[in-house]
């Protein structure tokens, strides 16, 4: 009975590897940069409390879907929101824009004045262009 034991050993990690073929789950998309058109920014804060911030962004064509947000820290109270989207690799893409309505849980959480700059594309020299908002915390 030993004997069966040793070769079922061997092949059961032979036949698990052979079973999954990883070589064809190539990735289909990458991600990009949106636009942000617009801000639905509060005009103020108070300390501990959680803001629903309503953004508008720019689908450039009918491959590309908004998937959410990178909200980098720049300083304590200084935050760079850049709108993410998946773009669909070597599909035929139509070329329509569209506007897509959403938005973000920010909790205010330091004293002071919160600055949000949100990006709105390159300029023609390639320079990032942003859309800043200044909102202070009040007691």
């Amino acid at each position: 009975m030993k004997p069966f034991w040793n070769i079922l050993k061997l092949l059961l990690p032979l036949f698990l590897l052979s079973a999954c073929d990883i070589g064809e789950d190539e990735v289909n998309y990458h991600f990009v940069s949106l636009k942000t058109l617009a801000v639905d920014m509060p005009e103020e804060f108070r300390l501990n409390e959680t803001y629903e911030i309503g953004v508008t962004v720019l689908e450039p064509n009918g491959c590309t879907e908004f998937e959410g947000f990178d909200i980098l820290p720049e300083d304590t109270t200084i935050r760079r929101v850049v709108a993410i989207g998946t773009e669909q690799n070597d599909v035929p893409c139509t070329e329509a824009l569209s506007e897509v309505e959403t938005s973000f849980d920010f909790i205010c959480l330091y004293p002071g004045t919160y600055v949000f700059r949100f990006w709105t594309g390159k300029n023609q020299d390639g320079v990032d262009q942003f859309m800043e908002f200044e909102v202070p915390v009040v007691p």
